[in-house]
């Protein structure tokens, strides 16, 4: 048995006592729903925001190099040459909120943003083995480190929204030009929006909250009532993905 078969094998040993130990770490670093100092979060208005403007996605995807990879199984609208890796995209009605379809709903042609909802109580941080993926005990922010990763998709298993993407081929062989400001990634990892946290940390806004020409997406701290994402909620009847799960999505749509 070669070297390569080996080291597979312990990996896969380990498995059941790994998602234990990612469990354990993850309740340790603050995993308990509503523990974060602040619960930032993302408010999207869809009667400004009709999936006419690539803007977003585009700002997002060059602020993090996020290869342009091309996926035939991707069925969304279309609206990069690439759906392969994405932190940021577009899906029908039905397919993000599935469950609040009828036949009124159901008619609805508008494409929808949708990202890594950054839940409160995420099911994705606590099947991590190594710890590469955790949700930040002072903004909320479920973070990853690429570079701690080691490619066994647990998180990808457990996200019941499909915000993660795996690195299949060396997404550097994809980049068209790299921003020398973020790292690039290796083949055979995952990777997902981290809400811009590297912005945030210099006082910015995330990427495709600033790239919204349409002024659609407001972001900011709910603890603090008169923050922009706290103002918007304030103002109109929004909804989350899936809230049945128990997970606690801080994405909010204003229908």
């Amino acid at each position: 048995m070669d070297r390569g078969k080996r080291n597979f094998l312990k990996i896969a040993g380990l498995t059941g006592a790994g998602a234990y130990v990612g469990f354990v770490g993850a309740e340790a670093i603050g995993n308990k729903p509503g523990k974060a100092k602040k619960k930032l979060a993302l408010v999207i208005d869809t009667r400004k925001c009709k999936g006419d403007c690539p803007d977003c996605i585009a700002a997002c995807h060059r602020e993090h190099n996020v290869p342009e990879e091309h996926n035939p199984n991707f069925k969304g609208p279309p609206v990069r040459s690439s759906q392969g890796i994405k932190w940021i995209w577009l899906s029908t009605f039905g397919g993000a909120f599935h469950e609040q379809v009828n036949e009124h709903t159901g008619r609805r042609k508008d494409p929808l943003v949708v990202l890594c909802n950054h839940c409160d109580n995420p099911p994705c941080t606590r099947v991590c083995p190594t710890k590469a993926t955790w949700k930040r005990e002072s903004d909320g922010i479920v973070t990853i480190d690429m570079h701690r990763c080691i490619g066994c998709r647990f998180c990808m298993a457990a996200c019941p929204y499909g915000s993660r993407s795996f690195n299949f081929h060396d997404p550097r062989k994809n980049l068209k030009a790299v921003r020398p400001g973020f790292p690039t990634r290796t083949i055979g990892v995952v990777e997902k929006c981290n809400f811009c946290a590297e912005r945030l940390g210099e006082g910015l806004l995330p990427a495709c909250v600033e790239a919204c020409t349409k002024k659609a997406m407001s972001f900011g701290d709910l603890k603090d009532k008169d923050s922009p994402a706290s103002v918007a909620l304030r103002s109109a009847y929004a909804i989350t993905r899936k809230p049945a799960l128990g997970t606690g999505p801080e994405v909010y749509y204003i229908l």
